[in-house]
C-alpha cells in the first residue's frame, strides 16, 4: 500500500511540474537604456545634482519616441536612483503614463572589477566588491524568464558600467572584460530571456534613433555639443 501511495504522489508531482513548465512559455525581453548626457561639471551628489543637459533630455525624447514605435506592450519601467537615470526614465514615463516608475539601488553606477590596472589602482577595493555584489544580485533578479505563457517587455534605465557588466554575463564571458565595450547615451541594449533561462543578446548600444551630431558616448573624445543657437563671430 505504501508503495502505491508513493507512486501516486510521484505521478501527481510530475504532473504539477509539467503543468508549470507548460505555462512558462513566454519570453522576457529586457530593454536596457543608458541615461542621457548629464552635467559632468556638477560636483554635487549624484542623487541630487548631475542633472540631464538639454542635449540629454533631447536624447531621452528621441529614445522614448522609438520605444513608442515598437509593436510591443511594456510591462514595467525601472530606473536607478541616480538623478540622471531618474530624469531619463521620467521622460520615458511621460510617453508611457500607465507604467509606474520604480527605482532600484542595485543598478546605480559603480565600477566593477576590470582588467585595466589603472582603473583598479584608482578605485577603492571596497567599492569594487560592493559594486560587483550589487550587480550580481541585480542580474539574478532581473534576468529571469517570464512567469507565464505571455511575453513580457521590461524597460530598465541605468548606466554604462552596469549595462556593460550585464552584457558580459549574458555572453558568458569574463565579467572583467566590460571595459572593452563603448556605450552611447540613451542607446538600447536588448536582451531576451527564454523560458528555459537561456539568454540572447539582440542588440548592444543601438543608437539608430540619435543623429550623429547629437551622439555622446563612452570610450571616445566627445566634442562639446549643445542645443543652442550658435553665436556668429
Amino acid at each position: 500500500m505504501k508503495a502505491i501511495i508513493s507512486l501516486l504522489l510521484l505521478l501527481v508531482l510530475s504532473a504539477v511540474s509539467h503543468s508549470q513548465n507548460d505555462t512558462q512559455t513566454g519570453i522576457r525581453t529586457i530593454y536596457l537604456i543608458r541615461h542621457g548626457e548629464y552635467d559632468q561639471s556638477d560636483t554635487s551628489d549624484s542623487d541630487v545634482g548631475k542633472k540631464l543637459t538639454p542635449l540629454g533630455i533631447a536624447q531621452a525624447r528621441l529614445l522614448s519616441n522609438r520605444l513608442k514605435g515598437m509593436p510591443v506592450e511594456f510591462a514595467s519601467l525601472t530606473s536607478s536612483t541616480m538623478t540622471r537615470a531618474r530624469e531619463t526614465a521620467t521622460v520615458i514615463n511621460q510617453d508611457f503614463p500607465k507604467l509606474k516608475l520604480q527605482q532600484s539601488d542595485l543598478i546605480r553606477e559603480c565600477t566593477p572589477p576590470t582588467r585595466r590596472k589603472d582603473i583598479m589602482k584608482e578605485t577603492d577595493s571596497l567599492e569594487l566588491i560592493e559594486c560587483k555584489a550589487n550587480l550580481e544580485k541585480a542580474f539574478e533578479e532581473i534576468f529571469i524568464p517570464s512567469p507565464d505563457s505571455r511575453d513580457r517587455n521590461d524597460i530598465i534605465v541605468c548606466h554604462g558600467n552596469v549595462i556593460r557588466y550585464f552584457v558580459t554575463k549574458v555572453l558568458n564571458v569574463d565579467p572583467m572584460s566590460w571595459l572593452q565595450m563603448s556605450i552611447t547615451n540613451c542607446s538600447l541594449t536588448i536582451i531576451r530571456v527564454l523560458p528555459d533561462g537561456t539568454m540572447k543578446l539582440d542588440t548592444f548600444s543601438d543608437y539608430g534613433h540619435i543623429p550623429e551630431n547629437m551622439r555622446t558616448y563612452t570610450g571616445g573624445d566627445n566634442e562639446s555639443k549643445e542645443l543652442t543657437i550658435p553665436v556668429s563671430k
